[in-house]
């Protein structure tokens, strides 16, 4: 669990930071995930990698919106970026800051902090090289930062930092950090110094390239697995392998019939195990013959040893009976995968993103499909889509919004329920994000609301909604 404050305005040009209300000084951190203002709500992380930062054009930036009683507003966030003060680096062109986002805990004082990856950050001479940095939590939000160690050995535009992903990986109790890009994984193991510096720090030679990383415990021994999506000549689907915890060491288990990408981790069926969700967005080809057309999403189910390489998981497509839609080819359904109980009742929800849907005229318009979980699974009865034609949704389907580019499931009003946050990055060039409200019956439009980058003061492309923090 964790915490973070964010009371911290940064304007874009010159990182000035204005404070916003902070959390009483003798009230102590609610240690929740996300929390990133230690008032006991939740708060949501955005990424804006396309943002223009002075002159700088493609800089990138990362905006917090503040949960609350009645959600979250354009009226409560904090915009940061490298120019902001006490942030390592100077923002400048293409680094693509925000392009990927992680928090957690990492020095355990009990507040959150949010680890923010820049694929194309130049280092020195070198190009496109690729960055991470850590922002600190704190009583008064987050101030400062520090850069992890990077490896030695990174090439030019191998975007390293494309991927990142937090959990206890040791049962230590102590919150670890994996990054991926190239064929460079890593894992960082906490604690971690205010310096970056942390307790260890190794590369990972058993996995091929990847940008991708999932983690979660999956089979109830109270550490997280990492799961790590790349691909071989012989499996352009995606091989699915995960590093466990033995308690002395750890191993890498193959899922070899799994494909997919983005993913998630949470207990489906209810069974206290987390269960795998994979999204494999891609259309069968002749050089990937696996997959559905427009996309699909596949559920392994958790166990004692983790996911049964020999199950049949749950496979969820838009032609499957129950779900709303149709495939087609670039629908992409499966690009963006998030996991929680939107209902409360107890089994944890799916939220799959398929930013190329075309809706009506609008090409590339984007949807998002809610399935939801029960003792049996994941189940297709009962399932919705939403557009931004949806009734009640805010804004217009137009071409190119990518509504559903990432998604979130997050509580941001304490009511028990798993909000939706999804990013729509083409929304009108610039990017917006929209929130639906969990309720008994699933997600109610009622009260809907939408953040785009021209509310939050976002200059240049600003990609505002490309990844929100899990």
């Amino acid at each position: 669990m964790r915490k973070c404050t964010l009371l911290l305005a940064a304007t874009l040009t010159t990182g000035l930071l204005t404070a916003l209300p902070a959390t009483p000084a003798t009230a102590a951190p609610s240690r929740l995930s996300g929390d990133f203002n230690g008032d006991g709500y939740r708060d949501v992380a955005i990424g804006a990698s396309g943002t223009q930062v002075g002159t700088a054009q493609l800089a990138g930036a990362v905006v917090v919106l503040y949960g609350s009683s009645s959600g979250v507003s354009a009226a409560r966030r904090t915009v940061i970026t490298q120019n902001s003060a006490g942030v390592p680096g100077t923002a400048e062109e293409l680094d693509g800051f925000g392009s990927s986002l992680a928090a957690g805990d990492l020095d355990g004082d009990g507040y959150c902090d949010l680890v923010v990856g820049a694929p194309r950050e130049g280092i020195g001479d070198r190009d496109g090289v690729g960055s991470v940095t850590v922002l600190w939590g704190g009583p008064s939000g987050l101030s400062g930062g520090a850069s992890l160690p990077q490896p030695s050995t990174l090439a030019e535009w191998g975007g390293y930092g494309s991927g990142l992903a937090v959990g206890d990986f040791d049962g230590d109790g102590r919150t670890d950090v994996t990054v991926t890009g190239q064929s460079r994984t890593r894992l960082y193991r906490g604690p971690f110094a205010r310096t970056g510096a942390p307790a260890s720090h190794t590369s990972i030679s058993e996995v091929g390239s990847t940008y991708e990383v999932t983690a979660g415990d999956l089979n109830g021994d109270g550490t997280a697995e990492r799961v790590y999506p790349y691909t071989l000549d012989s499996d352009e689907g995606g091989v699915i392998g995960y590093f466990t915890w033995t308690g002395t060491k750890y191993a890498l288990k193959d899922l070899p019939n799994a494909d997919g990408f983005a993913g998630s981790v949470a207990d489906i069926n209810g069974d206290g195990y987390g269960d795998l969700v994979l999204g494999d967005h891609q259309d069968p080809s002749p050089y990937k013959k696996s997959g559905h057309k427009g996309g699909q999403i596949s559920v392994w189910y958790g166990g004692p040893n983790g996911p049964d390489p020999a199950q049949q998981p749950t496979v969820v497509d838009q032609d499957t009976a129950g779900v709303p839609g149709t495939g087609e080819t670039d629908d992409f359904f499966g690009g963006a995968i998030a996991t929680g109980d939107i209902n409360g009742d107890g089994y944890a929800d799916v939220a799959v993103g398929a930013l190329g849907e075309d809706v009506g005229s609008a090409r590339d318009a984007g949807s998002v499909t809610v399935l939801f979980g029960s003792a049996s699974g994941l189940r297709t009865s009962g399932s919705v889509s939403y557009t931004q034609n949806t009734s009640g949704v805010p804004g217009t389907a137009e071409s190119g919004d990518d509504f559903g580019q990432a998604v979130r499931l997050v509580d941001l009003d304490r009511n028990g329920k798993a909000d939706l946050v999804a990013g729509a990055g083409g929304e009108n060039g610039h990017g917006a994000v929209t929130v639906l409200r969990g309720s008994a019956t699933g997600l109610t439009t009622t009260g809907a609301t939408s953040v785009t980058a021209a509310d939050v003061a976002l200059k240049g492309n600003g990609d505002f909604g490309w990844a929100i923090a899990q």
